[in-house]
């Protein structure tokens, strides 16, 4: 039997949908919560950051001032083994192993928190059974046969079957982030965005929005962009059809840098300079966080506001 096919059989009521959507907004779900049981919220994110002494972690999820639902969803998954066994290449110890996920539904009926919460855990699951399990078990990066990119995009692509089966008029944005040492892995769908922190804000994803093309294109500026009457309007998100491109990227991670993932809850409502000077001035990943969501939320909130952030250590 499949991993889809398992995953419909298991599919949860409408109560366990909630209650895993809020596992999914509020951190990593547990293995069962990948499988589709009913389950406790996960430990909060103090400590998450105490999962790893090399890598600090951040997130945080909020409806927003207007919604009445959030239909935004997040994981974050922090790794690290030390053991005394001593493989082939010498090795002590695997970590530590980051993913994260941010995801933002779309569509009425609920079909939006569905959506985005189906999606996250697929790829969760996904990536935890390709690429976590075997680096667990003594592969490095560059043991596996195909690229990291690849096993990404392989399993956004898994999600979109499941959320466009599944989830009739549903869809979803997703962005994920691997973090393994020095190197960070993307895969990319829609306008959550992706950016690297260092002494400034750079954006490492792509909307795929049709007023972001227009930027692409040099027709709008950032600033119009901003305000465009159809700037949430997407031309490719998770679930919306059969086939589905999938961006990915590979970026080395400067010393003392920052990742930051977010959905356009955050972005759409707090400049990109702003957003910089908060992480900035805010040296706990946690408090950097709230401090986003209250100030998109000053900014008015018209939508849910969700954003991770990961502390690469010096």
């Amino acid at each position: 039997m499949g991993f889809l096919d398992r995953l419909r059989r298991k599919r949860p009521s409408n109560d366990k949908v909630r209650a895993q959507e809020e596992v999914s907004e509020r951190g990593a779900p547990s293995s069962d919560a990948l499988a589709g049981a009913e389950v406790q919220p996960s430990a909060g994110p103090q400590e998450v950051e105490k999962a790893s002494s090399v890598m600090r972690v951040g997130r945080a999820s909020d409806i927003g001032q207007v919604r009445t639902t959030n239909q935004d969803a997040l994981v974050t998954f922090v790794a690290e083994y030390i053991g005394d066994h001593v493989d082939d290449a010498g090795m002590l110890s695997r970590g530590p192993f980051g993913f994260f996920i941010v995801a933002d539904g779309m569509g009425g009926h609920q079909a939006g928190e569905v959506a985005s919460s189906l999606a996250a855990r697929v790829v969760a699951h996904q990536v935890i059974e390709t690429i976590y399990l075997p680096y667990l078990m003594g592969e490095g990066p560059e043991a596996f046969q195909d690229p990291l990119t690849d096993l990404l995009g392989r399993a956004v692509s898994t999600a979109n079957q499941a959320v466009h089966q599944q989830v009739p008029g549903g869809g979803t944005t997703l962005t994920c982030a691997l973090v393994l040492g020095r190197r960070v892995y993307v895969a990319h769908v829609g306008d959550s965005r992706a950016y690297l922190v260092t002494d400034r804000l750079r954006q490492l994803t792509q909307d795929h929005s049709f007023v972001g093309r227009l930027v692409e294109l040099g027709e709008l500026s950032p600033d119009e962009a901003a305000v465009h009457p159809q700037r949430n309007v997407l031309y490719r998100a998770v679930g919306q059809g059969d086939h589905l491109d999938v961006d990915t990227y590979s970026q080395l991670l400067p010393p003392a840098s920052r990742l930051l993932l977010c959905s356009d809850g955050l972005w759409g409502h707090v400049s990109e300079e702003e957003i910089g000077a908060i992480i900035a001035s805010t040296p706990n990943p946690q408090k950097a966080c709230e401090r986003l969501i209250e100030a998109a939320n000053a900014a008015g909130g018209s939508d849910n506001i969700t954003v991770v952030l990961i502390e690469i250590p010096d």
